[in-house]
């Protein structure tokens, strides 16, 4: 069966995608800062091995690649992101929102750097990160969030260009919009459940090619403006 990483699978709609892909027979490797308080995730079923991961340190980041030395990793998914908040202008702060970069826009393409190998002798040769619609400058129409907003935009630039440069080796890369879900992100107000927005990224990430590769999708599967 294929195999997922996925990053930041602890909670939320990561916990749900490990959650779904292991109920579908999949090889999950399941990345959390602290598995010993990875609850959720180390009562799930099935094919799961638990790694732990701070995203931010790539020193991490390499000795999990060398741990995982002749794994051919199928989807490498990059879903741990932060968001510190909704600052206004005039009330953005430097260190904030530089951690907020840090997790959202240059640990995935250190995941990216790190694990290509593992991607590359894979059969589907997948890399997806989550993004969000509100990374999207041609949909964007509200205001705040000033650091989380770029880190997504950043991200969203970061997927690109890499695109670019794996096409030839027949590596796919794409974000997607998880929608807004209801999770301690996105709150008890947002519109979908972790259920719907995770089997929608996973049906996006089945059709994914490198014809279509270098998109910006949303878990529906429609185009999003970048």
């Amino acid at each position: 069966m294929p195999t997922i990483l996925i990053t930041g699978a602890n909670r939320g709609i990561g916990l749900e995608l490990a959650k779904q892909y292991a109920g579908d027979g999949w090889s999950v490797i399941a990345t959390a800062r602290d598995p010993k308080t990875a609850d959720g995730l180390k009562a799930l079923k099935g094919d799961i091995r638990i790694e732990a991961l701070e995203v931010t340190d790539e020193q991490q980041i390499k000795a999990l690649a060398k741990k995982l030395d002749g794994v051919a990793i199928d989807v490498l998914l990059n879903n741990a992101g932060m968001l510190t908040g909704y600052e206004s202008f005039g009330e953005t702060d430097t260190l904030s929102w530089l951690k907020t970069l840090h997790v959202n826009s240059i640990a995935p393409l250190k995941l990216m750097e790190a694990l290509v190998e593992h991607v590359a002798r894979s059969k589907q040769k997948k890399i997806v990160s989550i993004s969000s619609g509100m990374g999207s400058m041609g949909g964007h129409a509200s205001s705040g969030a000033y650091a989380y907003r770029s880190s997504k935009a950043a991200l969203n630039m970061v997927t690109v260009t890499a695109a670019n440069e794996l096409r030839p080796r027949g590596i796919s890369v794409a974000v997607i919009s998880p929608g807004w879900v209801r999770t301690d992100m996105g709150g008890a107000g947002a519109t979908l459940d972790v259920k719907q927005s995770a089997a929608g990224i996973r049906k996006v990430i089945d059709k994914l090619n490198v014809g279509i590769s270098g998109q910006f999708f949303n878990y529906s599967g429609e185009n999003l403006p970048w």
